[in-house]
């Protein structure tokens, strides 16, 4: 879509006066008001005007090359200007009316063109200075040739001392602040006296002003300073420009991210008032609108390269800290420890936050998503996380009726991945719900499921969780990255488990014991579970749960058999709080693992000790070392498992973003 000028009519009993915007073809009605008699007419224009006559539908060409048409109302006559006028009707059109009885009938046209363009980044290149103003920058489109402007939400908090997010406040504080916002620049060239009799209005539509605050530019002499024009409350904004050649920047940003009820796009229109007969209401002339996108928010898997680790301090976890701090040294990974009076003996990291990030052509940064679980660790992404190029996102309800299905590791990303003909290039997201509605199901809060649907860019996959006791995801499957296939899908496996012990009972390992080492822990002999009826039960059960789980990622993200490997894992079933049966881990859940890069910190099995090895550690380093993968195992016992969870439940990770840019993908 072209942006929009006015239909000009002329008359031949007096002379008309129209403006006419460079870069936008106008319609000029010859017909209507034709004298009668007449059955042809011709058009002479000054040079600095183009005319356009065609038929609709398309005329023959006239073998003598006159000038003279038919007065046809299929005809359509146009006119473009080259050159923004000097003076109020520089440019002439006459128009001559021919019949066969009557003499030549002339109407004049006296034509005054302006330059106004809005323009931005709709390429997205990232260039400061944007492109001019093209034909298509009123519609957004996805794709790598698609067009359209970007937005962030300016969730940031670039001055360490202001109270709350960036957006939050309807000042710029610093320069660094324009940085998150995205230019617009406003060009006029017309003669000195144009505005006198004309006005020009910025304007968002009312459903869009809370989505989108508009700063306008006011340059001083060694500064600049920046001023609320369009926001909420403020839909339009009434532009006092001088006449001749202009130029006023604007920096837009993001108020908004996308949501259930906001699908992320937002209009920023310029239109010309005819304000010349005061006695009358100001008359439209033009329009030209540029249509932005508000960057969503991209979930990170296991698969980009880990930049921070972070880890509470809890006051049984010292060794696992130490352990950690080995491990992120390996994997040349900053670790940042919360302190116990910080996060008041809240250890679940995993649970509380999400980190993922935003992205526009000229700025990437961090944003944490935090849950609305709210336990000691409530206050962490708002004083540690939130500041200068580090943004904040929550959802959900802020007090009560929440349930463990809202936390964090119930919220995970597969890396990119092709299903049939679709591509998901940066991943999708998977939650953890109940597989049917009942009484007693659970399912994840309906404010954070709307959200992480409406970024568009990583499609979520619902997968049933709610037979475990805590219900995440995190659970039962990890994704960790390989060269060649760029990842494998670990998923926990009774079946396997109870493999590896028949066939260590098989060679004579019958009495070698699991829990060996563990304080104030019965040992169980590898005989002894197996001849476990119940505990066979309880895993028969378990791994139905997670067989429906493997079909469902193997549909929904175009996996095989090949890009799964199972881990062996016991469960077993006890009586949860609304008295419902539920799902723990027998031992340390090892697929509840840490990934940094190709350094996987796991969590310490315990399981039976054979010739000096633990069996359970030995088949996980068979199956996952020859991928170039190395295994650390982390003891969590105490700290974590007996609290049902594990390694990376205790922990959180900011990830590299994408080397793809969201723009290109088509959802």
């Amino acid at each position: 879509m072209m942006a929009q000028g006015t239909v000009i009519h002329v008359a031949p009993d007096k002379p008309t006066y129209a403006v006419c915007v460079l870069g936008t073809s106008t319609q000029l009605d010859v017909y209507s008001s034709a004298p009668q008699g007449c059955t042809s007419f011709g058009i002479n224009a000054s040079p600095g005007v183009v005319v356009d006559v065609a038929h609709s539908p398309p005329a023959k060409k006239n073998p003598t090359g006159s000038s003279k048409w038919p007065l046809d109302p299929g005809l359509e006559v146009s006119l473009r200007l080259r050159a923004a006028s000097c003076s109020a009707g520089d440019q002439k059109v006459q128009i001559s009316y021919y019949g066969s009885k009557t003499n030549p009938v002339q109407a004049l046209l006296y034509i005054t063109g302006v330059e106004i363009s809005l323009s931005a980044d709709i390429t997205r290149n990232g260039k400061e200075k944007p492109t001019k103003a093209r034909k298509d920058q009123r519609t957004w489109t996805w794709g790598p040739r698609g067009q359209g402007a970007i937005l962030l939400v300016n969730c940031d908090k670039d001055n360490r001392k202001s109270s709350t997010m960036d957006c939050l406040d309807d000042k710029v504080l610093n320069r660094e602040e324009l940085q998150d916002m995205s230019l617009v620049t406003l060009s006029t060239k017309t003669p000195t006296d144009f505005f006198t009799q004309h006005q020009l209005v910025l304007h968002v539509a009312k459903s869009e002003m809370d989505k989108v605050r508009v700063f306008q530019a006011w340059r001083k002499k060694k500064s600049s300073e920046y001023k609320v024009v369009l926001g909420p409350q403020q839909p339009s904004h009434l532009l006092e420009l001088p006449g001749g050649q202009h130029s006023t920047d604007f920096y837009v940003e993001g108020l908004a991210f996308p949501d259930a009820t906001f699908p992320g796009l937002v209009s920023l229109t310029i239109s010309l008032l005819d304000t010349s007969k005061p006695e009358l209401p100001n008359a439209l002339v033009f329009q030209d609108s540029v249509a932005f996108r508000v960057a969503p928010w991209i979930m990170t898997p296991n698969t980009q390269p880990a930049k921070e680790v972070y880890v509470c301090r809890v006051s049984e976890n010292e060794d696992f800290v130490t352990s950690l701090t080995a491990l992120t040294k390996k994997a040349k990974c900053k670790l940042t420890v919360c302190p116990l009076e910080e996060n008041k003996e809240d250890q679940w990291m995993q649970d509380e936050i999400e980190i993922g990030y935003i992205q526009a052509p000229h700025k990437t940064l961090p944003v944490v998503f935090d849950s609305p679980r709210n336990r000691g660790l409530k206050e962490f992404p708002i004083k540690h996380l939130l500041g200068p190029d580090f943004g904040y996102v929550t959802r959900g309800p802020q007090k009560g009726n929440i349930t463990s299905l809202d936390s964090f590791g119930n919220l995970e990303v597969s890396p990119p991945v092709i299903v049939g003909k679709k591509k998901y290039p940066l991943g999708r997201i998977l939650i953890g719900n109940s597989g049917f509605p009942s009484a007693k199901s659970q399912e994840m809060h309906q404010a954070l499921q709307d959200f992480l649907t409406a970024q568009q860019v990583q499609a979520p996959v619902k997968l049933y969780s709610d037979w475990l006791s805590v219900g995440h995801v995190d659970e039962f499957l990890s994704f960790v990255p390989v060269h060649k296939k760029g990842f494998r899908l670990l998923l926990a496996s009774p079946r396997s488990c109870y493999k590896l012990f028949q066939e260590q009972l098989k060679e004579g390992h019958g009495e070698a014991l699991l829990f060996k080492g563990v304080k104030n822990k019965k040992q169980l002999k590898i005989k002894d579970i197996l001849s476990n009826k119940k505990l066979r039960e309880h895993n028969t059960y378990v791994e139905s749960c997670i067989d429906w789980n493997r079909e469902l990622l193997k549909r929904e993200l175009g996996l095989t058999e090949r890009d799964i490997v199972d881990i062996p894992q016991l469960f077993r079933l006890h009586w949860d709080f609304p008295g419902t049966l539920k799902a723990e881990a027998f031992f340390p859940n090892m697929v509840n693992m840490l990934v940094l890069g190709k350094h996987l910190g796991i969590p310490k099995p315990f399981g039976p000790i054979i010739n000096g090895c633990c069996c359970l550690e030995e088949k996980v380093r068979s199956l996952l070392e020859p991928l170039g993968l190395h295994c650390t195992f982390i003891d969590d016992f105490t700290p974590y498992h007996l609290q049902h969870g594990e390694v990376h439940c205790g922990t959180n990770v900011r990830r590299e973003p994408f080397s793809f840019k969201w723009w290109h993908m088509v959802p």
